[in-house]
């Protein structure tokens, strides 16, 4: 029996007695050495593809998987993104209890277990003594979901030298590495568009408190298109992290003089606030108002009426950012093949999704009513969207 084949039918009798392969193993069923095996799957070198591929195949056949421990001596690196939300972070706040948290963080923890790297859940907040936690936890880089502006977490992971990838356009001169987010702009403008073209008149909002990008760039589409189109802004905001408040806001703003006849919703409950302040004013929707809300909750799908929903598509968001931040790191640290991307690259645009359910569509008029409504309803021009690095 030749050494090679001495070497393969002891790698299966290790597999066979539940024992882990090793490195020594791969090397010996591909045909390489250990070198071509660590370059083969940490993509370094300058191998040819085809060995590459066929060192993959034959780790995944073993089971082979690196040890974590053994990572950190060679590189220093411990494997562990952090994720955390910033905005809300002076509050009693679970992020991960809201559908579009929940949704990106399932994303990014599966796109960072393919790259062989574990998602770690941050406390949500703003204090610096919180550091003292985050101390304890050796972190390659950091996700931070909608930092506010001048976001004093940011300001110290990149002090202490973490990488940190923003999801969501960073205001101020926060040093981020590279952000993901959608443009929000087009997505309200678009929204507001599909309620004046049903029939709305003055359009309302329910908008947040915080200085984050999501919220400043959103209430600023509504009153830029209330401008562009003569409508009087109405609005009512709120401390988006307190859901009691929301339902406030919500009743607040249908009690107005000057009542909205529909209403955008930039956070998940205001669908179903909305819906119960206007059962408490006799509104029926969507005759009387029409609704639409920011949410990715499949709840709006069963409620009565169904309500009309903007998707920030998170999933997506959650791969991208995780994609951009290990790339920043194993480039900083020479372990990635891949060239150093150009500075736009590290700014990506996401789009959006309106899910127009029952809420924001009135039905067919009958012969003879309610025509003076819709003659009166305006059609905003189609809005170009601007560039995605802009």
């Amino acid at each position: 029996m030749t050494a090679a084949k001495h070497q393969v039918t002891r790698t299966a009798g290790r597999r066979m007695s539940g024992q882990r392969a090793g490195i020594r193993d791969v090397a010996a069923a591909a045909g390489v050495s250990i070198t071509t095996v660590s370059d083969a799957l940490n993509g370094k070198g300058r191998l040819p593809d085809a060995t590459r591929r066929h060192v993959r195949s034959v780790a995944d056949r073993l089971g082979y998987r690196p040890s974590a421990a053994a990572r950190t001596l060679r590189t220093g690196k411990s494997g562990l993104i952090g994720l955390t939300v910033t905005t809300y972070g002076e509050e009693p706040f679970t992020f991960t209890e809201f559908a579009y948290f929940a949704e990106m963080a399932r994303a990014a923890t599966s796109a960072a277990l393919a790259r062989g790297y574990a998602l770690v859940i941050l406390p949500a907040t703003s204090q610096h003594r919180e550091f003292d936690v985050w101390s304890n936890v050796a972190l390659d880089g950091t996700v931070v979901i909608d930092p506010s502006d001048h976001d004093p977490v940011v300001t110290e992971l990149v002090r202490q030298g973490i990488p940190v990838v923003s999801d969501g356009r960073p205001g101020g001169s926060l040093p981020v590495t590279a952000w993901v987010d959608n443009d929000h702009e087009a997505a309200v403008a678009g929204l507001l568009d599909h309620l004046a073209s049903g029939g709305a008149r003055r359009i309302g909002l329910l908008t947040g408190t915080s200085t984050d990008t999501y919220t400043r760039l959103s209430t600023t589409a509504y009153l830029n298109w209330c401008e562009r189109n003569g409508q009087a802004p109405v609005y009512e905001a709120y401390p988006a992290h307190d859901p009691c408040a929301g339902a406030v806001a919500a009743d607040r703003l249908l009690a107005r003089p000057d009542r909205p006849d529909a209403v955008y919703g930039l956070f998940d409950p205001n669908g179903t606030d909305l819906l119960a302040a206007a059962r408490r004013y006799g509104l029926r929707v969507p005759e009387d108002l029409l609704i639409v809300c920011c949410s990715e909750s499949s709840v709006y799908a069963g409620t009565e009426p169904s309500i009309t929903t903007l998707s920030l598509k998170p999933g997506r968001i959650g791969t991208t950012v995780i994609q951009l931040l290990i790339d920043a790191i194993e480039n900083a640290d020479g372990r990635s093949a891949a060239p150093v991307p150009a500075p736009e690259a590290l700014h990506q645009v996401m789009p959006t999704e309106l899910i127009v359910r029952t809420s924001s569509q009135r039905p067919p008029l009958t012969a003879g009513a309610g025509h003076g409504r819709l003659a009166h309803a305006r059609v905003a021009a189609p809005r170009q969207a601007p560039a995605a690095d802009q």
